[in-house]
């Protein structure tokens, strides 16, 4: 709920917030601050170390910066292998890339149904939890429910802070193995309140695997195909984890650095998430297809796409930020590895459907983006589809609703978050805590009566 204010207090506060919270931009240069620490060249400023992942999109040769195609290893495997290897084993892998992430090594077959089976007996929310955190105060956005249920569980822990490596891995655990039946159930709560959709609610089967219970919930019949479930399972491996810099694994060692509790570090790793310029982008990838839907007469017309693409990369169209989604990335410059994987899955699956001209519209933004860059903004750069381009389609033909994309994204995150967290705690030992330069001028205090 919004502050209730007067017109005039209101005039009053937005004036002031507008003078004096926007920084110079020259400062930037002057004192060469490292926005979004990030390096002149583009690559990112070294602020710690990790064992979990590397995500490799150029070398430095002689001190340039050189494009290679991109790479993503979790725990030293290159996740193109662990995805191809999965496959043609006919499985099911989410769950083994978790057990990798957290324990640092590949399970044994008995290792696994284990891990397995641990996963499945703690998907269950605690007595009351829905009906008390979810349903009493249903949420517009599904994100900031999760967060919020999160948070919550603190209160269901009966020592959430103790923070030895056993506490860490048991409470990572049972988060990672309720997180699809928090989404579901939050998702249920927002159709009820505020679609006047009917809400249902099924009872968790625990032989499911993670990519089956997010189907099998959310659908009212529980019905899926193998194919579809295996698509959703290979989305959520690409998903797991992206290196120790990216935004929200960033915010989650943070917070973690402070000696915070498990749950408040994961919540702020959601908050972080959900934004357009990280998770949220899956959502934004979809907002800007169905605008290129309705602008577009002849969506195979490549001039006609690139003419588009041109007003919005203006401020002339689209959402006027300036910004064509799923296209470009902070570390990848020649590809993205996890977009190959899943623009092939996304083609296979939109073959002889209504999809299928939608997925050509995609590749056609994919394929022109960086010519049209180049002719409005006069500056050549390597910019690759990232793996959101093709990742809100694939969610819509497997019939999930476009609010649940960035949800997805965090379900199969919490694994890369709980990795960096125990790692954090275990190897950190110092609170993360950057410098910002003060610009500020000193100033003398004025009494109430001399001030204008």
């Amino acid at each position: 709920m919004k502050l209730k204010v007067s017109e005039e207090t209101r005039k009053i506060l937005v004036d002031r917030i507008e003078q004096h919270n926007v920084i110079d931009p020259a400062y930037y240069s002057k004192y060469d601050v490292k926005r979004g620490l990030r390096n002149a060249d583009g690559t990112g400023v070294v602020a710690g170390i990790t064992n979990i992942c590397n995500v490799h999109g150029y070398v430095m040769n002689e001190g340039e910066k050189q494009n290679i195609d991109g790479e993503l290893y979790y725990r030293g495997y290159n996740v193109v292998d662990l995805v191809s290897q999965i496959e043609n084993e006919n499985r099911f892998g989410f769950e083994e890339v978790v057990y990798l992430l957290l324990m640092g090594s590949l399970p044994t077959k008995n290792a696994l149904k284990a891990f397995e089976t641990a996963i499945s007996m703690n998907r269950e929310l605690p007595d009351g939890f829905f009906e008390d955190m979810i349903l009493k105060a249903p949420s517009r956005d599904i994100m900031n429910k999760i967060s919020r249920s999160i948070l919550a569980l603190y209160s269901y822990d009966e020592s959430p802070e103790t923070k030895t490596p056993e506490d860490e891995l048991m409470t990572a655990v049972s988060i990672i193995a309720k997180l699809p039946v928090i989404v579901a159930s939050a998702y249920q709560a927002k159709r009820r309140f505020y679609d006047s959709q009917t809400m249902f609610m099924h009872q968790v089967r625990p032989e499911e695997s993670t990519a089956e219970t997010v189907l099998s919930l959310l659908r009212f019949d529980r019905k899926f195909t193998y194919e579809e479930a295996k698509l959703l399972d290979t989305m959520l491996m690409l998903h797991a984890e992206h290196g120790g810099g990216n935004n929200s694994a960033f915010a989650c060692r943070v917070l973690t650095s402070s000696g915070t509790d498990p749950y408040s570090a994961y919540a702020a790793a959601v908050g972080a998430l959900k934004g357009p310029l990280h998770g949220g982008a899956n959502q934004k990838i979809l907002e800007q297809l169905d605008y290129l839907k309705a602008n577009i007469r002849d969506w195979d017309d490549d001039e006609e796409v690139k003419s588009m693409l041109a007003k919005i990369l203006k401020k002339e169209a689209g959402d006027r930020s300036g910004k064509i989604y799923g296209m470009g990335h902070a570390v990848y410059t020649l590809s993205d590895p996890r977009a190959i994987i899943l623009k092939r899955e996304a083609e296979k699956l939109a073959e002889g459907t209504e999809y299928a001209a939608e997925f050509r519209l995609l590749e056609s933004v994919e394929r022109n983006t960086p010519q049209v860059f180049l002719d409005v903004t006069g500056k050549e750069k390597c910019l690759c589809a990232n793996v959101d381009m093709y990742s809100g389609i694939c969610y819509r033909m497997l019939g999930l609703p476009d609010e649940l994309c960035t949800p997805m994204f965090a379900t199969a995150r919490i694994a890369g978050w709980a990795a960096h967290r125990i790692e954090e705690r275990l190897t950190g030992g110092r609170i993360i805590r950057p410098a910002y330069k003060a610009v500020t001028k000193c100033k003398p205090y004025q009494k109430l009566e001399d001030r204008g």
